[in-house]
């Protein structure tokens, strides 16, 4: 697929319930009416996600183990900027701009 021009922030973080599943979570890319942002996973694929509720659920991956995930983004056309953490203002103007489904 075609690489997107558009630069999609990301971040990988690992569940700590011990399955080892990795998420990409798009903290500035809001998507739905409650302030939920994009997010993706192997299974299931994208979604929304509530970014502080997986903070409490998630540490940061390391970049090996966010390897395989960050691969299928870019197969799918991501063109991805990894970042460690949400920027609020960012994500507010995300949300005021009504850039959600």
């Amino acid at each position: 697929m075609e690489k997107d021009t558009h630069i999609t922030e990301v971040i990988f973080r690992k569940f700590k319930d011990g399955n080892k599943e990795v998420i990409a979570i798009m903290p500035h890319q809001v998507c739905d009416t409650t302030g939920g942002v994009e997010s993706y996973m192997h299974v299931g694929q994208h979604g929304a996600c509530d970014y502080k509720g997986l903070l409490k659920t998630t540490k940061l991956a390391t970049p090996t183990e966010s390897l395989a995930l960050y691969t299928e983004l870019e197969k799918l056309g991501y063109n991805l900027l990894v970042i460690r953490k949400q920027n609020y203002s960012k994500y507010l103007e995300s949300y005021r701009n009504g850039k959600r489904n």
